[in-house]
């Protein structure tokens, strides 16, 4: 698999020509089915379809990539920051994944997380 940034990956989710993410194509990118992506972004399971540009998921779907962000700032390799923000639990976090924090409400706790590991220990 090639080494994709960001910022392409980001292109990749925009939802046909509107300033809007693609519920679709970000479950497809995780590897996710889409009733999971609802559940987890708080909506009906049809939303994810019927209506994509729904508030309440994109605002879910840009908090997703607010962490994603921050994970990539330290990793240039795109693909490794997906399989990690799905995956890899975390331990400071009782062992829950990034993708389980934000479905949680706690995506400032990841991203202050990631940004003071990648700054290092100050103490």
């Amino acid at each position: 698999m090639a080494t994709v940034a960001f910022e392409t990956f980001v292109e990749t989710l925009r939802y046909d020509d509107t300033l809007s993410l693609s519920p679709m194509r970000v479950a497809d990118a995780l590897s996710l089915p889409l009733q999971d992506l609802a559940a987890t972004a708080g909506v009906h399971r049809n939303t994810v379809r019927a209506h994509p540009e729904s508030p309440r998921l994109q605002h879910y779907l840009r908090e997703m990539l607010r962490v994603m962000s921050a994970a990539s700032a330290s990793q240039s390799d795109f693909n490794r920051v997906l399989f990690w923000f799905k995956n890899v639990p975390i331990p400071s976090f009782d062992h829950k994944t990034a993708y389980q924090l934000i479905a949680e409400g706690r995506t400032d706790d990841v991203v202050a997380y990631l940004e003071s590991i990648q700054s290092g220990y100050v103490g």
